[in-house]
């Protein structure tokens, strides 16, 4: 680690730290006793904490989001060249960033057409629930208000998210909820609801959606949002045949379909979107962490030009247009960013390096599954994988979370840090979670996995 503090100098952040800030997703009750770890500096796949130990970072930032890797200098200089030429403006009015960035970023997405700025994953997917609403206002008499989700997806951490938020845990204590979001059942056909498989399985899981559709009647469900393989839930990967009847399904119904890219997109499973794997025509995409590698932030609603007609009118309904604004959806920072981090994308082949790299690791788990009776299964695309831990393989009754906590905590000894679902799912907080950057080689990938190897091997023997 280049550069470090002096001890005195890193004492103060660290007493600073813990007397006045509040993590994310943390119990604060052990800093007590033990010091928060902080990160320093980061370079490539490497970070340092304050103690200058060195880790390599198989989560891209803990949350999915480097996904060019730490230290990119020629990002952090096109931010400071935006900044000081035009920091922000109203996004009511346009800039030159965000003009540019909307244009590569739609050059990638065929079929749709606009893009809405914000700052979060969770503002982006509220956008598109309150143009659902107002579409319903607009065009079906105030009906098709519902928004249908799916058990194990996440979509945010406002109100209104967790209001279509299908980890149990994530919401508990924060209702009650907005009307109107309808869950749906999960895909997951490692922990099947039907005696089926494959194909069979997947169009099975996808007529659950028209049945609750029918229960609540079409004419009053506006939208399903989905993502395209489920993140924190469990990195579940769609069976075959499921995303093909769930747009029948859609379009049978006259329901937009509003896919959540906020971790699968840019990159990350190997297309520039998860759900381009899977030839689907959505009305909405959403996206956030890896659109400039968390470099700047910058969240965007994206629609088709359908959904942008819709909000079209002339001067006698003066209450036509999408009445929104996101303040800091105007700052420039953020899509001057998303311009060069895209262009490293391109520039480094960094798809298919995502691709090879993603072979390469799940083949490796798929090694660790035949050593370790304790994996009951590996999934994901790309740099997107997923190993869920089971105290038996017959049943597959999930190993505790405790025990899933001491082997992210083992790997984290040995210098690696990876994921794992927690507090989201009752009982089924038992995946560890994997989503290095896309930058990450041959040996890079296999360290990660040799940890998690000697990590079971310690934890369950």
């Amino acid at each position: 680690m280049d550069g470090a503090m002096k001890d005195n100098d890193i004492s103060k952040v660290v007493e600073a730290d813990k007397a006045h800030v509040w993590h994310h997703l943390t119990q604060h009750k052990a800093f007590e006793t033990t010091d928060p770890r902080i990160i320093v500096e980061g370079k490539g796949m490497r970070v340092w904490d304050q103690n200058g130990k060195e880790f390599l970072d198989a989560v891209s930032g803990g949350v999915w989001t480097v996904n060019v890797g730490y230290g990119r200098v020629e990002i952090a200089d096109a931010i400071r060249d935006q900044l000081v030429k035009l920091n922000y403006f109203a996004g009511s009015a346009g800039s030159i960033p965000g003009a540019l960035f909307s244009e590569r970023l739609i050059s990638k997405m065929p079929g749709m057409s606009r893009v809405y700025y914000t700052n979060s994953g969770s503002e982006a997917n509220e956008k598109a629930f309150k143009m659902v609403r107002q579409i319903a206002h607009k065009r079906y008499g105030g009906k098709k208000t519902k928004i249908l989700y799916r058990d194990r997806d996440y979509h945010g951490s406002t109100l209104a998210t967790m209001s279509a938020g299908g980890q149990d845990e994530r919401n508990a204590q924060y209702g009650p909820f907005a009307p109107d979001f309808i869950r749906v059942p999960h895909c997951m056909e490692y922990r099947a609801q039907w005696d089926l498989s494959g194909e069979e399985y997947g169009q099975r899981a996808a007529d659950t959606i028209e049945e609750v559709i029918l229960a609540e009647g079409a004419d009053t469900v506006g939208a399903l949002c989905l993502e395209p393989i489920t993140a924190g839930g469990g990195v579940i990967t769609p069976p075959p045949g499921y995303w093909e009847r769930v747009q029948e399904i859609c379009t049978k119904y006259d329901i937009l379909l509003h896919i959540d890219e906020v971790v699968c997109g840019v990159g990350r499973t190997g297309t520039w979107f998860g759900y381009q794997h899977y030839g689907i025509k959505p009305d909405f995409v959403t996206m956030a962490k890896g659109v400039a590698s968390g470099y700047a932030a910058i969240a965007c609603c994206v629609t088709s030009e359908k959904v942008f007609d819709l909000f079209k009118d002339d001067a006698s309904d003066p209450m036509g247009y999408f009445r929104d604004i996101s303040t800091f959806g105007g700052c420039t920072a953020g899509p001057a960013a998303a311009l060069v981090n895209m262009q490293i994308i391109e520039d480094e082949n960094l798809l298919e390096n995502c691709i090879n790299m993603g072979d390469r690791m799940l083949g490796n788990l798929a090694e660790l599954m035949e050593k370790h009776k304790v994996i009951g299964d590996v999934r994901g695309k790309g740099l997107f994988l997923g190993a869920e831990l089971v105290a038996d393989r017959g049943t597959k009754e999930p190993v505790s979370e405790k025990d899933v906590g001491a082997v992210v905590a083992a790997c984290g000894a040995q210098g690696v840090i990876i994921g794992a679902t927690n507090r989201s799912v009752p009982g089924l907080n038992n995946t560890l979670c994997f989503s290095p950057a896309l930058i990450a080689t041959a040996d890079d990938i296999d360290k990660i996995t040799d940890a998690v190897d000697n990590a079971l091997t310690k934890v369950f023997g």
